[in-house]
């Protein structure tokens, strides 16, 4: 083995282990801004930009120096703001002093002081207007790809960038450009992908931190911190919220390569995660106000809730399907005594929720098919591997040649496959299959080549060549992805259910049978009871009985199982009517027994018949609910939650910053609140705690980000106007395009 790679200091790292680079220690910032750290106990200056007393105008270094002192208003501004933590989101004001106006951000970096970064106050925007206008846009986004290809034009109509794509990672984080909006000479690059090594990891949890980066101008000189260390902690200050940090040298060689002269990224976080990215490059320098960047991370947050809705809302409709695809099975065993055929007689219904080609039932022996599948010969030996490999609740592959080479030759129908287990008998699967789809993948540049290493550090080239890239791709079919994941795993469960109520019914059918049979319903998951015709209990299985407190016994009849729940009396008149009346119970109960939190139930009780009006017994299916309970009352907390957090920015506001506030909040809490209904319709309710905290999250952080908005207008207008500055206009102020020495050359990667 070879030798641990070290971990290199900012600015001193090479492509062989750049992935460890401590980019977030970057001791030098961009010169568009000026930073100083103050010390909280007295005020003092302890750290700051090379650049700050030229960029504040002042004859006199910072260092040494209380803020108080040279800019008395700027100290009296932040002072109401120390009290709050400052440790996740800078808080953000607008102030005036040496005769300017400037956009000021604040935060606390752990252990250290208070940071301060100014820029020049930029234009105000027609907030009210604007984001209104382009919250609704998101909000009516009927699905992910409309959604993207509409935050691409919003984002390039509001900052003016020369490109902008909206950048999705796959589950092996490879990056594609999923939607773009750009000049018109420009190549396009919609559809590129591009290796995960791109972004190393160190960057995409930057990215989730600090959710919009900027990069002014490729060809900037870094301004140095003064002291390097913080006098503070004595250690290099720790940059990750500041929005004016320097960027690693090996990015900036990489956009330099791509022709790119300024960028502004902007993170797009679904249910605790990086989806992807709003990623815009201009091709020459190009400033944009805190107050655009403000809003873009604004309107960031409202694309992902509403990418959170969207992908819940097609779970939701492939669970309808399987509901009815649950009905026709359980109706097929009513009238024909036969589950199986009603699951096949309608392929689609079977193969559309997953989006398959073919699927085969591996059951009792025998082998039922829709679509195209292998031979019965293939069927058996892929049952018969599956058997073999390490049992688990559903296993997927897109590439099933490469893990079996015996089954390469089935590529044309089954390159790929997802299996499930339909009961815990060897051999007996639920399998979807799909064809080999042979294609050309567009890469941003070969990904078995990323690197160019020369004789010299100024030699290190990132990804030299940017040119297209194609690749043949044969022997894997379409990625199965996470909402075909858990319709399978729905239909699974279903299918599972039903073979063991099946098997439940053949038990009381076949009393020859009843030792394969018992075992089959012994060791099943699902919680189970039968009973016989006159009520006397035939068999609880395990599950079942781990339901029950250790001291619970002597369960008899149907009748001794009434005390075990909340509401007897409700329990005991649904047995009566299951009993004595042949009625099918479908509800929820309270388990009690004995325990402190009694946990919810779904109850399925069936009697069943031998011939019209002759019950042989009864079956009784439980489901356990907690987990769907949780799930609504997370719902429930998030919509109490959304309400206070409203209630505690709008406290804080100035009427005039309170009614802008207000107005643009109103689309953003619609956004988030439909997203909810959407996550807790969806089908996996052991994320739905975990994305609604990611939703109410996105409010709490876009709220405050709002907020910092609205009292950034209302104060604006005495001092944006007065400096006749133009805001991220495209024209002649310094710093920005004016439409000369466009370099036109690859894609744009965050």
């Amino acid at each position: 083995m070879g030798e641990p790679l070290s971990i290199p200091p900012f600015g001193q790292a090479d492509l062989s282990n750049c992935e460890l680079e401590q980019i977030h220690l970057a001791q030098s910032i961009q010169p568009h801004g000026a930073l100083m750290m103050m010390r909280e106990s007295d005020g003092v200056v302890v750290q700051a930009s090379a650049n700050a007393a030229d960029f504040l105008g002042l004859a006199e270094p910072v260092l040494g120096r209380r803020v108080a002192d040279f800019a008395p208003e700027l100290a009296e501004a932040i002072a109401p703001h120390l009290g709050e933590p400052l440790d996740s989101i800078p808080h953000v004001l607008r102030c005036r002093f040496g005769g300017r106006g400037w956009d000021v951000l604040v935060h606390r970096p752990p252990g250290e002081g208070v940071i301060i970064e100014l820029e020049e106050a930029g234009a105000t925007l027609p907030l009210a207007t604007r984001i209104e206008k382009a919250l609704q846009a998101i909000l009516g986004s009927p699905s992910v790809r409309a959604l993207c290809d509409e935050a691409a034009r919003i984002y390039k109509t509001i900052t003016g960038y020369d490109r902008v794509m909206i950048y999705r990672f796959d589950e092996l984080g490879h990056g594609q450009v999923f939607s773009e909006q750009r000049e018109p000479e420009l190549e396009p690059y919609l559809g590129n992908r591009y290796p995960a090594s791109d972004i190393p990891q160190i960057a995409r949890r930057l990215y989730q931190r600090n959710r919009v980066r900027v990069l002014v101008d490729i060809a900037y000189e870094p301004v140095p911190l003064v002291p390097r260390l913080s006098p503070i902690s004595g250690t290099d200050l720790d940059m990750s919220l500041c929005t004016l940090r320097s960027m690693s040298p090996i990015h900036i060689q990489y956009l330099k390569n791509m022709g790119v002269g300024a960028t502004m990224v902007a993170s797009l976080m679904v249910g605790g995660k990086l989806w992807g990215l709003v990623a815009c490059h201009h091709y020459v320098p190009r400033l944009v106000s805190f107050e655009v960047r403000a809003v873009c991370e604004l309107l960031a947050e409202a694309i992902a809730t509403r990418i959170a809705a969207l992908e819940s809302f097609v779970q939701a409709q492939a669970e309808l399907s399987v509901r009815r695809l649950e009905q026709r099975m359980i109706e097929a065993i009513a009238r024909e005594g036969d589950w199986r055929m009603a699951l096949f007689d309608n392929s689609q219904a079977l193969l559309t929720p997953v989006n398959a080609t073919g699927a085969a039932l591996l059951y009792d022996g025998q082998i039922l098919t829709t679509g195209e599948v292998p031979g019965t010969p293939d069927l058996r030996a892929i049952g018969a591997w599956l058997d073999g490999r390490p049992r688990v609740p559903l296993y997927a592959t897109s590439t099933l040649g490469a893990e079996m080479p015996e089954f390469a030759r089935c590529a044309a129908v089954a390159s790929g496959i997802l299996a499930t287990p339909v009961s815990p008998s060897p051999g007996e699967y639920l399998i979807w299959f799909r064809p080999e789809r042979v294609r050309t993948v567009t890469w941003g540049g070969d990904p078995l080549k990323p690197v160019e290493v020369g004789a010299s550090p100024k030699d290190l080239s990132p990804r030299r060549s940017f040119a297209k890239w194609h690749q043949l791709v044969e022997g894997t079919c379409d990625s199965w992805t996470s909402a075909d994941l858990t319709a399978a795993r729905l239909i699974s469960d279903t299918v599972t259910d039903v073979v063991l109520q099946f098997r439940a019914v053949s038990f009381l059918i076949a009393q020859h049978q009843l030792d394969t049979v018992r075992s089959q319903v012994l060791v099943s998951d699902q919680p189970a009871v039968i009973a016989d015709a006159t009520g006397r209990i035939l068999l609880c299985n395990g599950a079942f009985n781990r339901l029950l407190p250790l001291t619970q016994g002597g369960l008899v009849t149907i009748d001794d199982l009434v005390p075990l729940f909340v509401d007897a009396a409700e329990v005991r008149q649904r047995m009566l009517d299951l009993t004595a009346y042949h009625r099918t119970w479908r509800g929820e109960v309270q388990l009690a027994a004995g325990q402190e939190d009694p946990r919810q139930l779904l109850v399925r009780a069936d009697p069943v018949f031998s011939s019209p009006g002759k019950v042989l017994g009864f079956v009784l299916l439980f489901m356990d609910l907690t987990e769907r309970k949780a799930a609504e009352s997370a719902r429930n907390r998030f919509q109490e939650s959304v309400v206070d957090r409203n209630a505690l920015f709008s406290a804080r506001l100035e009427p005039k910053a309170d009614q802008i506030y207000r107005t643009l909040l109103s689309p953003v809490v619609e956004n988030a609140q439909l997203a909810a209904l959407e996550i807790t319709d969806g089908l996996d309710t052991t994320r739905m705690a975990e994305m609604l905290g990611s939703v109410q999250a996105s409010v709490y952080r876009t709220a405050e980000v709002l907020a910092h908005l609205a009292s950034h207008a209302a104060g604006a207008q005495d001092v944006a106007h007065d400096d006749g500055h133009e805001g991220g206009q495209r024209g002649d102020r310094p710093g920005e395009p004016n439409g000369d020495g466009h370099s036109r050359k690859g894609p744009g990667e965050a």
